[in-house]
């Protein structure tokens, strides 16, 4: 009986999660955004009617995803921002994620084991275990870009904080002779060592006897439970000068820390104003930054994507990336 009542519960779990993966990918899609790239992905590679209105309707939502309203920036921020948009290694990401997506038993058991584990595991040890949610927050080009160096260039040190699985850490970690990482989540930092990057502890990495040429903080801000604290010793720690900090940050800013599978508020909380991203952005620059000695040297707004699930081919939060210089 008992074996009969297991089985039933099974089948219904499975219709449930294939009706909502129905429900959220098609035409109950959220947002007009989450709809027309739907459509384009749905209806690549055919020729229907109607298909130049879908790709000039998927270009303006990809358009939204680096559009920037300069006027609403603040006039010291403003010669700071650079212009990026969809290439090639952000296309190859979404086309990834899309084809993983649809690997519906594979969805079935991560969704399976998620619920089961998330009141007592962390989302991103639950990733770590299932070696999903690889996250893409900018391509080589980009991060070229950003630095202001050209494919060639070599520098000595990089300090990737929590950096998860490593994929955004492999973009960065090709430019620099030693590459150290930081991660909190047990099962991440097992990924990590599978890549061979030098693993440092939370209480280690700013203890070193040397510093770092550049320190990565991407999407770590928020979920932080002393930010402040932390860029303090991000400024110790990088080399004077010519050192230098690339910090993502997800607005609007919603700061959490997740404590296993709980989210509590950070003891330390950072006075973010502002409802838009532009007006966000400058305050960070202006008052925040500031604040702990960093410059604002290069921004940007880029899409923080992550691979999808049963529910979604991708998800997507916007971003800003910062590069910072350390002043007196």
């Amino acid at each position: 009986q008992m074996t009969f009542v297991f089985a039933a519960w099974v089948v219904c779990y499975v219709s449930t999660l294939l009706a909502l993966r129905r429900m959220w990918t098609g035409q109950y899609a959220r947002s007009p955004l989450a709809r027309a790239l739907f459509a384009q992905m749905a209806n690549e590679g055919e020729n229907a009617d109607g298909a130049p209105e879908r790709e000039e309707a998927t270009v303006w939502c990809f358009l939204q995803w680096y559009h920037c309203c300069l006027d609403m920036l603040g006039e010291t921020v403003r010669p700071r921002f650079r212009q990026h948009h969809l290439d090639s290694d952000t296309r190859a990401f979404l086309k990834r994620s899309k084809e993983k997506s649809s690997w519906l038993f594979t969805q079935l058991y991560h969704s399976f084991f998620s619920t089961i584990f998330s009141p007592i595991v962390s989302r991103t040890s639950i990733n770590g275990f299932l070696g999903r949610g690889s996250m893409f927050v900018f391509s080589g080009e980009q991060f070229r870009n950003l630095l202001q160096i050209t494919p060639d260039w070599q520098g000595d040190k990089l300090l990737d904080l929590g950096a998860g699985d490593g994929g955004v850490t492999e973009v960065m970690g090709t430019y620099f002779q030693e590459v150290y990482t930081t991660e909190v989540s047990t099962p991440m930092r097992w990924q990590l060592q599978k890549k061979n990057y030098t693993l440092l502890g939370i209480d280690e990495w700013q203890e070193m006897s040397f510093q770092y040429d550049v320190i990565s903080c991407l999407n770590l801000l928020d979920r932080c439970n002393q930010p402040l604290v932390l860029l303090k010793d991000i400024k110790r720690s990088l080399v004077p000068k010519s050192g230098r900090l690339i910090l993502a940050i997800v607005l609007p800013f919603q700061p959490y820390v997740e404590v296993g599978g709980k989210w509590e508020r950070p003891d330390q909380y950072l006075k973010i104003s502002g409802k838009t991203w532009e007006e966000q952005v400058t305050q960070l620059s202006t008052e925040v930054f500031k604040e702990v000695g960093f410059e604002v040297e290069v921004v940007t707004r880029l899409p923080y994507l992550c691979e999808g699930d049963l529910y979604r081919d991708f998800y997507v939060l916007d971003d800003a990336v910062f590069v910072l210089r350390p002043v007196e």
